[in-house]
């Protein structure tokens, strides 16, 4: 196509990590991801300088957990534009309006490059209105004996975001190169277990809230009191905040679903074409595409509630249609209904909600709309980009030498019989996620971790898990490593 050759120049000339030239040793692969993962957590400790002290508040809110990084440090943006960019991509990519194939090093080459050019994109798309529409204010700041104020600082805290989401991006390509799963992951992965520890453990002295052991004992101290458990109030404070069963049972709740989930699997039977005896089965997995679309579909949803805090601060006076807010949070209108629940007393109308219950139950139903719907379309989208759709899996097996017991050594047999199971797991998958992740918001969970932040955490953490128990097996039997290429 035209374009790839107009790019080709800018596209081919983005920095980039080197791939590694041979088998990287598993404790190198340790060691890079242990150092990544240091340096992100020094990064969410670094402050924006210039930021005006206590102010901004987080923009996210709850989509932090998904979206990582720490509001009002340098990776403020967090994973935000690499998601939104990899949306861009799947749609240009399923609707094969990028003429890329994947397979050539050459359109290789280009996809990787257009990928950090879409990011960088977003980075500016997103970290601008951020910072001068008043999200992140302005303090002043003394630079060679001179004191900056507005416009100046705006832009000094835009530069240090920007080279933040920079930064983010290369972290994340080290991890995918050198390291053991993805940068993404593993960013998620300790913002969510940082939410789930701190609310088991945290004595509240850094935080707002205390941790769980710490609730617990005040309650037995009797310096907290959760009434008589015969009365409404009680129930629900025990149910709730501050004894919190309920989002105890839930989190055990996820885990085990999630766990499970993982284990359930169609194994189609493999045999080797000229090999006798070497035999073998393909799993396709109950969640197939992995709960990674979930971000896609989340994030998304942030990019809208952006759009309407934007809107909000910048109009006059924005249509009561269209959102209604108070404290930067949406109360009514078209935003409200499209905002994800978040928390159980979110939907509970008799909690003190001023909103009407058929208004509320409207919500809890696009909510669920949304994800279950929008689940099964980015697991489709996301089977169909990263070659695990039925004719990238059909040409694995043919290359492997590999054939199903019964049917011709053909690509497009092999494909049909794969069309009989990958298209309806990966949509049963990605809906069931979708349905488990509002569930997760609806009942609460440990340290206030979104529902699709826990299922991100735990399905993420179990892959991991499986990577490593295949890296250890490749270091103690190396000829699988050559099996394996």
């Amino acid at each position: 196509m035209a374009w790839k050759e107009a790019a080709e120049p800018v596209l081919t000339r983005m920095p980039s990590v080197r791939r590694p030239e041979g088998h990287v040793p598993f404790k190198r692969k340790v060691t890079w991801t242990a150092g990544v993962l240091v340096l992100y957590f020094f990064l969410t400790n670094v402050t924006l300088w210039g930021l005006q002290t206590g102010g901004g508040g987080d923009f996210f809110g709850r989509f932090r957990s998904i979206l990582a990084g720490q509001s009002g440090s340098v990776l403020h943006l967090g994973i935000g534009p690499i998601v939104t960019a990899s949306i861009v991509l799947q749609l240009l990519g399923g609707a094969n309006l990028l003429g890329l194939d994947t397979n050539d090093p050459r359109d290789q080459v280009l996809y990787q490059g257009l990928q950090k050019v879409l990011v960088i994109v977003m980075i500016v798309l997103t970290g601008l209105p951020m910072v001068f529409s008043g999200f992140l204010p302005a303090g002043s700041v003394s630079l060679g004996g001179t004191t900056l104020q507005g416009t100046a600082v705006n832009w000094i805290i835009f530069a240090q975001i920007f080279v933040g989401g920079v930064l983010i991006l290369y972290m994340d390509e080290i991890v995918s190169k050198w390291g053991v799963g993805s940068g993404i992951g593993l960013f998620i992965i300790a913002g969510v277990s940082q939410s789930l520890v701190g609310g088991i453990i945290s004595p509240g002295i850094f935080s707002s809230t205390k941790g769980l052991i710490f609730v617990w004992i005040d309650i037995a101290m009797g310096r907290t009191q959760i009434g008589s458990v015969l009365g409404g109030d009680g129930v629900m404070n025990i149910l709730m905040e501050p004894v919190s069963l309920l989002p105890i049972a839930t989190t055990i709740l996820i885990f085990a679903i999630v766990v499970y989930a993982e284990s359930v699997r169609v194994e189609i039977p493999l045999s080797h074409a000229r090999v006798k005896g070497a035999r073998g089965r393909f799993p396709v997995k109950l969640i197939y595409a992995s709960v990674l679309p979930m971000i896609l579909v989340r994030a998304l949803q942030a990019n809208v509630q952006f759009l309407g805090k934007i809107l909000n601060s910048q109009l006059a006076t924005m249509p009561a249609w269209l959102g209604t807010y108070a404290d930067g949070q949406p109360t009514g209108g078209l935003f409200w209904y499209l905002q994800p629940i978040q928390a159980p007393r979110q939907w509970m109308w008799w909690m003190g909600a001023t909103q009407e219950p058929w208004q509320i139950m409207l919500r809890v139903f696009i909510d669920l709309f949304i994800m279950i719907v929008g689940g099964a379309i980015f697991a489709i989208f996301w089977v169909e980009t990263t070659d695990m759709g039925p004719e990238a899996t059909a040409r694995q097996i043919q290359n492997s030498g590999m054939q199903i017991p019964g049917f011709r050594q053909n690509v497009g047999v092999i494909e049909k019989v794969m069309e009989r199971y990958i298209p309806h797991v990966s949509v049963i998958g990605g809906a069931l996620v979708g349905f488990l992740a509002v569930m997760a918001n609806m009942l609460g969970t440990i340290g206030g971790v979104s529902g699709t932040g826990l299922l991100l955490a735990v399905s993420i953490t179990y892959k991991i898990y499986e990577e490593i128990a295949e890296e250890q097996l490749m270091e103690m039997h190396p000829m699988m490593r050559q099996m394996f290429g």
